[in-house]
């Protein structure tokens, strides 16, 4: 004779129970069994091979007739944060046809095309509705013209190259910047050429002198040397001398602040000559 089986739940199973009866224990068995549950189904399902391929088709067919619905299709680009110039560099760059599925759109990839442009210093591109893609883009502004042996090119307020122009008459508003280093010391520089507003009508460039220092260029060959240090504050010494006794008005070739302390004057040739002669 079979014994009987005791019909009272072991001690294990009355704890699960108990366990799952909690009120803690809710969104587990509302969410987590039934995710626990198609994952399991999932895992089997994928062991068949050919079940993994039929379901990889139908997931590309259904791609693609998402991606082609007519409330879905990217139509257009809008371009924001842009000069006219840039927005349409970047047009170029992406060569996108519309109109197209946003499937087919690797964002990731024309970010990169933006980003590669020297004038965009960030890029965010994103599908909003009506079928638009926007590119929003952080433009570099130019604060300098940078002359060097292979031409001449306009720089942001870090030093960054922004875009090459064929001549410094390109851009006259900006200060002209020249020598080994100046792309390095353009923060200064732009300083130096707001301190210089009284003689600007004057000023030709700044010569980066050594990768230290600067020289201001005036027209009719004068040029004030300035220090290593302290340049800005040694330049304003001189724009008051100027502003106070004419002293840029002489006849003097070059002011020498080099030591503030104890500021040298070359004489220009015809105020030399005429001491020699006298």
């Amino acid at each position: 004779m079979r014994a009987m089986k005791d019909p009272a739940p072991s001690r294990l199973e009355y704890r699960m129970k108990r366990l799952m009866l909690r009120r803690s224990m809710r969104p587990f068995r509302r969410y987590g069994m039934p995710v626990i549950a198609l994952a399991t189904l999932a895992g089997l399902w994928a062991v068949d091979e050919g079940r993994r391929e039929s379901t990889a088709a139908l997931v590309a067919e259904l791609r693609n007739e998402i991606g082609e619905r007519p409330e879905l299709v990217v139509r257009m680009m809008i371009v924001e944060g842009a000069s006219p110039e840039l927005a349409a560099s970047i047009r170029e760059s992406l060569s996108v046809e519309f109109p197209v599925s946003p499937f087919n759109l690797r964002l990731a990839e024309l970010s990169e095309k933006v980003l590669a442009l020297d004038a965009v210093a960030h890029a965010s591109l994103q599908v909003r509705s009506r079928g638009v893609l926007v590119v929003e883009v952080d433009e570099r502004v130019p604060v300098a013209v940078w002359r060097r042996d292979d031409g001449v090119a306009l720089l942001d307020k870090t030093g960054y190259r922004v875009a090459s122009v064929p001549s410094r008459a390109s851009r006259p508003d900006l200060p002209l910047v020249a020598g080994p280093g100046a792309d390095a010391a353009i923060p200064e520089a732009v300083q130096l050429f707001d301190v210089a507003r009284p003689i600007r009508d004057r000023l030709r460039g700044f010569i980066r002198v050594g990768e230290r220092r600067w020289d201001v260029v005036l027209d009719r060959g004068q040029a004030i040397k300035l220090p290593e240090t302290q340049a800005v504050t040694a330049f304003k010494k001189v724009i008051e001398l100027d502003v106070a006794q004419d002293l840029l008005e002489r006849d003097i070739s070059v002011v020498d602040f080099r030591n503030p302390q104890r500021p040298v004057l070359r004489l220009g040739q015809t105020a030399f000559g005429t001491i020699h002669d006298g």
